[in-house]
């Protein structure tokens, strides 16, 4: 499975959530992932989470009247009882994603943002894909793993991208709230691996010390190229 079907895949994914629920783009963080040759991985995603609800998304970018005039008191008070609504699916959303293993901590702090503690090990017996949740109606993959049969694994990280140009990328999904969701990302991203780097699209490369090698990748609103890996497991 090639890049740009990995995303097709993801996209597919999310698409109905994008018209009920909510898409989760990161703030500032700092994420890790180790890759062990024997298949044993552990990831960790430590920061914010800014959740955006795309119908009210579009509701904000409705014309403000057919003759131009400002919205009227009726129409404020409409738009404050929107947030409202919102606010309360958020802390439900928060609810439902302590429940999920993995999630250390969830605090919602307000407007939309969330403070996350995530980490989770095991084997890459099959694909991995954070973060996901069917009872918040919330998705928006930052990242996924795909383990194929030939041994090799994809990480593909389209969540530590800001949004490229065209809509190409992931960080574009649910349009304008995407985009505007783009302005926080300000993280770093790192992989931790003693198995075979085929491929990565890091310009500066892996740095090797102690039989391990790492690639770093900066998470911010003018990078275009999600971070991207392929690596050689035993079987």
């Amino acid at each position: 499975m090639t890049a740009s079907r990995i995303q097709t895949l993801l996209l597919a994914l999310a698409a109905p959530f994008l018209l009920v629920g909510c898409v989760l783009t990161p703030g500032k963080f700092v994420s890790t992932l180790r890759i062990d040759a024997d298949r044993s991985f552990a990831f960790a995603y430590k920061g914010e989470v800014i959740a955006l609800d795309p119908s009210s998304a579009m509701k904000g970018m409705r014309p403000t009247g057919e003759d131009g005039e400002k919205p009227d008191k009726d129409a404020a008070a409409k738009s404050a009882e929107d947030e409202n609504q919102a606010d309360v699916k958020f802390r439900e959303m928060a609810a439902a994603l302590s429940k999920e293993a993995g999630y250390r901590s969830v605090v919602y702090q307000g407007k939309g943002k969330f403070l996350i503690d995530y980490a989770v090990e095991g084997k890459l017996t099959h694909g991995f894909v954070f973060p996901y949740n069917s009872d918040a109606e919330a998705v928006f993959p930052f990242l996924a793993v795909e383990v194929r049969k030939d041994g090799l694994a994809r990480v593909k990280a389209p969540g530590f991208a800001g949004r490229r140009e065209g809509g190409g990328d992931m960080g574009a999904m649910g349009g304008g709230a995407g985009a505007d969701a783009a302005r926080y990302l300000d993280g770093r991203f790192t992989l931790d691996t003693d198995a075979e780097i085929v491929s990565q699209n890091n310009e500066d490369g892996a740095k090797t010390a102690g039989g391990r090698k790492t690639v770093e990748w900066r998470a911010t609103p003018l990078t275009k190229d999600a971070p991207t890996a392929v690596l050689r497991l035993r079987p």
